[in-house]
């Protein structure tokens, strides 16, 4: 619905549209506003209105200035944001009058759901979240009104105080205004800006997911707190859908894959964060890495390498050591202070310094797989999506000005390319500069000003992240969407003029005289390792031919076709197809469920009429079976499938092997 336009007039506001006229804004709620132009029927789905980008609660009573006003929808984007922030504290309300013990935190919204952080003595079990959610049932059918308080943070101190709610007490020692908003329901209150939803009978479909631990602010040197994860939807309908994808990515979760298909582990003893990839995991990084390498050198990068310890002074030139040292480790040799990069700009760029350059010379892109680490707090490891040590695709380009955008747009259609072949949804943002940052404005606007124009020029729509830049210069930010349409982070362009200053990077133009090069920072698909864990999830392990780490398994019927099975295999591993052979004394039926457990896309078996024909037959793992094939066939039927995600993007695949 379009927008809602209110016009203050002496004392009294018009809604366009509608002749009749209303109390003043300032007097007047946003029901009021509301109630003038929408039936009775839309009125009852809305759950907030919004002004000015602010959101207000239905009784709320507007501003002066207010001019104009959405109604929010309950099944809205923003409207299920208020929703899930309600559920929120309706389940903080439960678990408090089951553990009144317990200490509530914070409890925000979050991307389809809601978390609410506590202090309690001992962890919450699968039993108590199913008290919890039927203790939130209750409130949901007595239809508590939300009730919002204004008061001053003196007084809300004295109510905290008394119900010995610390971390509020915390809270508001932070805050720097004089007032303070609480919200009630029932006989719980809570200190939170709102808005809610009116009243806890809008919460007909929810559900409490997980527990989790989670320091209190993120520090470690803080409190364990736990963390009660939940979601919430405007109808059973959409909560059952979303219920349905959180088992099928509980099934297709890359850490219990990854030991079923025996890619790789973690073990305490190396240290937590830091992935041990098993042999067939080494194979499919290997085969990105070496796609990669030859899609580089087909584009006009060269490759490089840098060391992993850099002095610490290097840092501080970079900005690296005043603004991001938390993420980085450090060590000490002969006195002299190193850092352990957490990315590979310093090196690129004194390699770029090692000789004078031309802008004859320009562009250079410099790229590596270049491995890092970055101090990542225990609380947020994942798997392989959160690591502390792992491989970036990653990649520099020192231009002249005036090559920068066709850079960009060549950055851009990699991406594009690589997305195809991997079947990759996507968006695009733009992140702008952070508070923590460096360089003149002038840079970061002739910056931001150079990413957003080769977006246009491609006509790629994009968002604005504000805020979420690097701290030497903005971004374009690239999120896929896998199968389940979960947004991953992947690929990244960074521009960049301030490094460039910083370490006396120049070219001698056409001129005779010096000149600053731009530096563009980017990664294809990022963390190598993180990349991988997306993939698993999106293929739910079911990799593409091109890079299954087996591609095809040989298995005979019984001992007399095992020297056939041998040759047959050899055959198939002279063209570059990665096979294995299971010659067990197993049942036949056996061994291909095996195989199909394994997600391996070909199992080839040989009895009698095969090795009289020469030939195999062939079953999918799928499940359908093919007949039989001759081997010389069956060689060109997996070359078809390698070759065919590469023929959406134009790249040839052949050259991999």
């Amino acid at each position: 619905m379009s927008a809602l336009v209110v016009i203050q007039e002496e004392k009294m506001v018009k809604v366009s549209g509608v002749s009749e006229e209303i109390d003043p804004g300032s007097e007047a709620t946003c029901r009021e506003v509301l109630s003038q132009v929408l039936s009775g029927k839309n009125i009852k789905e809305v759950v907030a209105c919004k002004c000015a980008e602010r959101l207000y609660d239905l009784d709320q009573r507007i501003d002066e200035d207010c001019r104009e006003i959405d109604p929010v929808y309950l099944s809205s984007p923003e409207g299920l944001k208020v929703l899930r922030h309600s559920a929120a504290h309706v389940m903080a309300e439960a678990v408090k009058s089951l553990f009144p013990s317990a200490r509530v935190t914070i409890g925000p919204d979050i991307e389809n759901g809601y978390y609410y952080d506590f202090d309690y003595e001992r962890p919450f079990t699968p039993e108590d979240l199913e008290k919890i959610e039927a203790r939130m049932a209750e409130s949901v059918a007595r239809n508590y009104p939300f009730e919002r308080e204004v008061v001053s943070v003196d007084q809300a101190r004295k109510i905290f105080l008394d119900m010995n709610e610390t971390y509020k007490l915390e809270i508001l020692d932070d805050l720097e205004e004089s007032t303070v908003t609480l919200y009630r329901h029932g006989d719980f209150v809570d200190l939170c800006r709102g808005p809610h939803i009116p009243s806890t009978g809008l919460l007909k479909a929810f559900k409490l997911t997980s527990v989790a631990g989670a320091y209190w602010r993120g520090d470690e040197k803080r409190p364990m707190l736990q963390r009660i994860y939940g979601t919430a939807f405007a109808s059973p309908k959409d909560l059952k859908k979303h219920l349905a994808q959180l088992e099928e990515a509980r099934k297709r979760d890359h850490r219990k894959l990854g030991v079923q298909l025996d890619l790789f582990s973690f073990s305490e003893e190396d240290g937590s964060g830091m992935p041990i990839f098993h042999p067939k995991g080494a194979l499919v990084r290997t085969i990105l890495e070496d796609f990669e390498r030859k899609e580089h050198l087909k584009r006009g990068y060269q490759i490089v390498q840098g060391p992993q310890l850099l002095r610490r002074e290097l840092w501080e030139k970079s900005g690296h050591y005043d603004n991001y040292r938390e993420n980085m480790y450090f060590t000490s040799i002969e006195e002299q202070s190193y850092g352990i990069k957490p990315m590979n700009c310093l090196s690129h760029m004194l390699v770029y310094k090692s000789r004078l350059r031309s802008y004859r010379d320009l562009p250079l892109r410099y790229f590596e797989l270049g491995r890092v680490h970055r101090h990542e707090k225990s609380g947020v490891l994942h798997g392989l999506l959160r690591v502390r040590e792992f491989t970036q695709d990653d990649a520099h380009i020192l231009c002249r000005p005036d090559q920068l955008q066709d850079e960009i747009v060549s950055i851009i259609s990699f991406v594009q390319d690589v997305m195809s072949l991997f079947e990759f949804e996507y968006e695009v943002e733009i992140s702008t500069r952070p508070a923590k940052s460096i360089g003149s404005d002038q840079d970061w606007d002739r910056a931001t000003d150079a990413l957003s124009l080769a977006l246009k020029t491609l006509g790629i729509d994009y968002a604005i992240n504000a805020g979420d830049g690097a701290f030497y210069g903005p971004k374009i930010d690239v999120k896929l969407k896998d199968a389940l349409n979960r947004k991953w982070q992947c690929a990244t362009i960074q521009c960049d003029f301030t490094l460039p200053e910083r370490f006396d990077l120049y070219y001698t133009g056409e001129d005779g005289l010096k000149h600053r090069p731009v530096m563009l920072h980017r990664v294809i698909l990022g963390a190598i390792e993180r990349f991988l864990g997306v993939l698993i999830e999106h293929y739910a392990g079911a990799f593409p031919v091109w890079i299954a780490p087996v591609q095809a398994r040989l298995m005979n019927i019984t001992d007399v076709q095992m020297e056939y099975v041998r040759k047959c295999a050899q055959k198939f591993r002279e063209k570059g197809i990665r096979v294995d052979l299971d010659l067990r004394n197993e049942k036949l039926g056996y061994k291909v469920r095996e195989a199909q457990m394994e997600k391996i896309p070909y199992v080839l078996v040989a009895g009698e009429k095969e090795i009289d024909s020469g030939g195999l037959n062939v079953r999918l793992r799928g499940g359908k079976n093919l007949g039989m094939r001759s081997v010389r066939d069956v060689i060109e039927l997996i070359y078809d499938e390698m070759d065919e995600p590469f023929k959406r993007g134009g790249m040839n695949y052949r050259y991999l092997y």
